[in-house]
């Protein structure tokens, strides 16, 4: 694998796939399209990178076309660009292709068919055995990765590296939709993937060429408004406010054939007890089950 993913492959075999058919929007329309609030819209700066993160929607139905490894290699190259907490680069990828493996990671996932149906399933892993071996091969003990700090760093760095990834392969025509449902069941998954103690498969990307038949529009997302605090953080949150993103909701969800459901009462759903975390309420143990002890 490792001599398919060289970049130097990158210019000499790269072959750029077509991008799906999304027509170019101006600045001001791709903001109305992901806060869809006309109050929102405002003249602003636009380049090919920016209309690319705008225009980001989640695929969940890929055609069968594979992915060449030099477009791969692009795209794990984007990954590797991004920020890491001290250098450490606390993180991993998982490539897996294997129909059978990707089956087994989708049930258990929950049984997300676009696990199985996209020709690439990439695993971001937060990864502090890495560390522990290079201390290891210099005849050292390193006991500051026991600590909970640096799982965090590993899962940012992780995350970081995951969406400048995302960044990069929806540039190239490609889709992508992130896969939580790996922490359902992390001992699982680790098993699957053959993962050393101190490695958590913190999330799922499935990547592949967006099958037109099953475009998607983009979803709202809260206003400025709710997320931005200046100076200091304001817990208020205006009721009205709140009311217009339902209902802006709403009208996306019945737009796409979703279930109509607000989205604050789904939020409040996910988050109301243990029953709702889809098991991952036992993380701690699961995570000491993995040899990480988050002192």
């Amino acid at each position: 694998m490792a001599a398919a993913l060289d970049p130097g492959g990158i210019h000499r075999h790269h072959r750029r796939i077509p991008a799906p058919e999304f027509a170019v929007i101006d600045a001001p329309d791709l903001v109305l399209a992901r806060y869809r609030d006309p109050a929102l819209m405002a003249e602003a700066p636009m380049n090919p990178v920016l209309q690319s993160i705008l225009s980001h929607r989640s695929c969940r139905a890929f055609l069968p076309t594979p992915i060449p490894p030099a477009t791969l290699a692009a795209i794990i190259a984007a990954a590797s660009s991004a920020a890491t907490s001290s250098n450490l680069q606390a993180w991993s990828l998982m490539v897996v292709e294997d129909p059978a493996r990707k089956a087994r990671l989708a049930a258990l996932a929950g049984g997300q068919k676009h696990i199985v149906q996209s020709p690439t399933f990439l695993v971001w892993l937060a990864d502090l055995a890495r560390l522990d071996t290079i201390a290891g091969q210099n005849q050292e003990s390193v006991t500051g990765i026991d600590y909970l700090e640096l799982f965090m760093v590993a899962l940012i760095d992780a995350a970081l590296a995951a969406q400048n990834a995302v960044v990069a392969l929806e540039s190239l025509g490609l889709g992508a939709v992130y896969i939580g449902a790996l922490r359902n069941r992390p001992e699982q998954v680790a098993a699957e993937l053959g993962l050393p103690k101190r490695v958590f498969a913190a999330f799922g990307l499935a990547i592949g060429v967006p099958d037109p038949a099953a475009a998607s529009g983009i979803k709202p997302r809260l206003p400025p408004g709710v997320v931005v605090h200046r100076e200091q953080y304001d817990p208020t949150i205006d009721p009205a406010t709140l009311a217009a993103y339902d209902a802006r909701m709403s009208a996306f969800q019945q737009e796409q054939a979703m279930p109509d459901e607000r989205w604050s009462q789904r939020a409040i759903n996910r988050v109301r007890g243990p029953a709702s975390l889809s098991g991952r309420h036992r993380m701690r143990e699961a995570l000491g089950a993995l040899g990480f002890e988050l002192k």
